[in-house]
Formats: C-alpha cells, structure tokens, sequence
C-alpha cells in the first residue's frame, strides 16, 4: 500500500524522475518474479481487465514462454503471478 508521505513524494516529482521511477518499478517487478517462477508450475498472466491462467514452458532472460488455451506465448515477466 502507497502511504500518504510517498504519495506526496511522488506528486513533486518531475517527468524525467517519474520516467526513471518506472523504469525501476517495471525492473523490481521482474526480479521478483524471476525468484519466484519455476518452470511447470501453473501462473495467471496479468492484465489490465482479466487474469489468464496458464503452465509456464519455459524461462528466458526477460520473458516466458506460457501454454494458454492451447497456444503458447511469449509472456514478459511483469506480466506473470504464480497461482
């Protein structure tokens, strides 16, 4: 949960910080689930409106390779949570 003190921290920031900040968010996101994905265990792949459950094939460096409904795809890593 984002507290009161961040939030003010991240309304006076600039476009050029807020661009980093998200860069780096974007780069936690993906170490963590680097740490936490094994292949074969079951992910739901994240999106804006639904989650998708799927069986992850394979690790790469910076995305995976996810079988869902019967078609695999090419799924960056921010995108997955495991199930």
């Amino acid at each position: 949960m984002i507290s009161a003190n961040m939030k003010k921290e991240i309304s006076n920031m600039s476009l050029v910080e807020l661009n980093n900040l998200m860069g780096y968010i974007r780069d936690v996101k993906s170490m963590n689930a680097k740490t936490s994905l094994i292949e074969g265990c079951d992910v739901y792949v994240v999106q804006k409106t639904k989650r998708t459950l799927g069986k992850l094939l394979k690790i790469k460096r910076t995305r995976c390779s996810v079988e869902m409904e019967g078609s695999i795809y090419s799924v960056p890593m921010s995108m997955l949570e495991v199930a």
